[in-house]
């Protein structure tokens, strides 16, 4: 056997860099790390700065505990921490546990310690270069540890070669950093990258934080989340369905104070969004789960992103549900309340005419039920002054803040509705996007008290479709009529209509049943109607809403408002697009150039 096929143990310096190579994969990685030991190391105040995406150079600076001049040569050895109580790794509560991560990073960069701790009369300075160790000596510092990393992957060149470019690494290492922060809202953090100050957050509450780091636009739509099943508990906030982001970057999912991309948690976040945004768009969030340490493997991934749930069902069942009832409000409320379910009636047909539809407005605290007929005639598009027609700015109305989408003060393209709030801002509103919703939610509330109630038919209407699409229909005709929707067979590739869902007032069936056969042809044999009744209701909705290009009056528009406010996620339609846009004084400015 030749020499290079023989067994051998590979030298101390190139099992270091293969090491690195797996917990070390990018400068990200190493930021990631350092931030991490000070945070176990105590600090109230980090500093982070990068060069060149962090290649270049990475410093951490932290006001912690400190190390001695012996703990720094015992800290940049393999598998060396002070963090593990027992061995068996079962009750990890620090977000560093291996001791990799400064040796690591000491074989394949240029790795510089200096730390002091309370008490000690000067610091001391460590240096490691490509596995190379410079013993401690003392320095001049001050209280804490500061981490400078040169030339990151200089010793392997190899991983070096494969790094994005200097932009997106420095973009991976702040979001890796922003994470942190959010983790950890009473410590103040830094971070600049190529001399530049990315942020500079005080300690401060976690609300604070959350709005400092995930924008202004999500700062105005923060929902508070607080949920618990059994020993979980699951705190932090979620931002409205109207604000959303192309990638899932701004889902910051934090597990004991461990930032994670733990792909279960994912799945739960979109779950609970999926019937609120647009398909490809991803919600934005800031939730922390709070679980006990032997209920959680964290030591499942090199990089510590994701964890293993001893109770993976009741996790995911916690996360969609207190999601679900974070995002239960109506639209422009924040937080929710128990509503009465939304009632919708037809009446009678007279002379083969389309009958109104009425809907009875939901009751709001202080506002009396108005009953209004949704067939308009053509009227002036400006509307009197709010207090002309019942709205929420009359005398007898309690408070003004009570209706955050205020009062409708015209129509424009006879398709969204003008509203101004009480604080002055601007509304508008999609009328066939917010009826869609609505009545979405009334079938939905409907099927959840029994099954949705049928309006028969006059004269029972005979709709022709393809043959596969009419068989598609027969078949679920029982769990159809759940829904308020009668059919039978009429021939082949027919379909006999005799009652249509009463909430929809009067569509037309045949592309209701078009629609309906469409979303049944993504369902396999072995799927229940169950499993995919939000989307069959959505289509439903669509057909029974409010068409753009229909006029309203003034008293419709203003119990549209109303409606929209105490109707569960009402501030988007059945296809995830928002309901209404609020406009504020400071935003209207900065359109104008005012600001």
């Amino acid at each position: 056997m030749s020499e290079a096929g023989r067994i051998r143990l590979l030298p101390e310096a190139t099992v270091n860099r293969i090491a690195a190579g797996e917990v070390i994969e990018r400068p990200a990685a190493a930021a990631r790390e350092l931030v991490e030991n000070a945070l176990d190391a105590g600090a109230t105040r980090i500093a982070v700065a990068i060069a060149a995406g962090g290649i270049d150079r990475i410093e951490v600076a932290d006001d912690g505990f400190g190390m001695s001049a012996d703990e720094l040569t015992l800290a940049i050895q393999r598998h060396a921490t002070s963090k593990l109580s027992d061995d068996q790794l079962v009750r990890i509560s620090t977000l560093g546990f291996r001791g990799e991560a400064l040796p690591s990073i000491g074989a394949a960069a240029r790795l510089a310690i200096s730390s002091r701790p309370e008490g000690a009369e000067h610091a001391a300075t460590i240096s490691v270069e490509g596995g190379l160790v410079t013993p401690a000596a003392p320095s001049a510092g001050a209280r804490g540890t500061r981490v400078v990393v040169r030339d990151l992957f200089f010793a392997t060149p190899a991983r070096r070669k494969f790094l994005k470019s200097v932009r997106s690494e420095a973009e991976a290492v702040e979001v890796a950093i922003r994470r942190l922060a959010l983790a950890a809202p009473n410590v103040a953090f830094r971070f600049e990258s190529d001399g530049k100050v990315a942020f500079d957050l005080p300690s401060q509450s976690l609300e604070a934080r959350v709005a400092a780091l995930l924008g202004p636009e999500a700062a105005g739509a923060l929902l508070p989340v607080d949920a618990t099943r059994g020993l979980l508990r699951l705190t932090g906030f979620a931002c409205a369905p109207a604000v959303t982001r192309a990638t899932a970057t701004a889902q910051a999912l934090i597990v004991n104070g461990r930032p994670v991309a733990d792909p279960l948690l994912r799945t739960a976040v979109r779950v609970a969004y999926r019937d609120v945004i647009a398909h490809g768009r991803f919600a934005v969030v800031a939730l922390f789960l709070d679980i006990p340490p032997e209920e959680l493997d964290v030591n499942v991934h090199p990089a510590k992103a994701e964890v293993r749930f001893r109770d993976a069902d009741g996790v995911r069942a916690l996360v969609i549900g207190g999601l679900g009832r974070a995002l239960a409000g109506g639209a422009g409320v924040v937080g929710t309340a128990a509503i009465e379910p939304i009632r919708f009636q037809s009446r009678p047909s007279h002379g083969g005419h389309r009958p109104p539809m009425q809907f009875t407005a939901p009751r709001v605290a202080g506002m009396a039920e108005t009953r209004l007929p949704l067939d308009i005639a053509p009227s002036a598009r400006m509307l009197p002054q709010p207090d002309r027609f019942h709205g929420p700015f009359t005398e007898a109305a309690p408070d003004r803040a009570a209706f955050p989408l205020g009062a409708p003060v015209a129509q424009v393209l006879d398709t969204y509705i003008i509203a101004v709030a009480a604080d002055g801002s601007l509304v508008l509103v999609d009328q066939h996007a917010a009826h869609e919703r609505l009545t979405q939610e009334t079938l939905r509330a409907q099927m959840l008290d029994g099954g949705a109630r049928s309006q028969a038919l006059l004269l029972p209407a005979v709709v022709d479709m393809r043959a596969p699409d009419a068989a598609r229909l027969l078949e679920r005709a029982t769990d159809l009529a759940r829904l308020g929707l009668e059919i039978e067979a009429f021939g082949n590739g027919a379909i006999l209509v005799r009652a249509l869902p009463a909430a929809l007032g009067a569509p037309e069936p045949a592309p209701l049943l078009r629609d309906i056969a469409e979303e049944l042809a993504e369902m396999d044999e072995t799927t229940t109607l169950d499993a995919r009744i939000d989307a069959v209701i959505a289509r439903m909705a669509c057909h029974g809403s409010i068409r753009a290009g229909r006029r309203l009056a003034g008293p419709e528009m203003d119990a549209l408002l109303r409606q929209m406010e105490a109707t569960p996620r009402a501030a988007t339609c059945s296809h995830g697009r928002p309901t209404f846009l609020k406009l504020s004084k400071a935003e209207l400015e900065r359109m104008f150039g005012r600001r």
